[in-house]
């Protein structure tokens, strides 16, 4: 990096030009391939949230039954 702020100014604009070229070559999805996927990521979250829990409370229930 350089020391020189006039390098320094020089390199910031450099990669802010680049920065907005990267943004300009994203394509977005339309808003209802959106939502459908952040819907199958929330009940996939669900789902694993939930087996988790379950497994938890067997554990635990194994534990205290094993401990007593």
């Amino acid at each position: 990096m350089a020391v020189n702020p006039v390098e320094w100014v020089k390199d910031t604009r450099v990669y802010l030009g680049d920065v907005q070229g990267e943004y300009q070559k994203i394509t977005w999805p339309p808003q209802s391939e959106a939502i459908a996927g952040t819907l199958g990521v929330a009940a996939i979250v669900t789902v694993v949230t939930t087996a988790l829990g379950f497994v938890d409370f067997l554990l635990s229930r194994i534990m205290q039954y094993l401990l007593s």
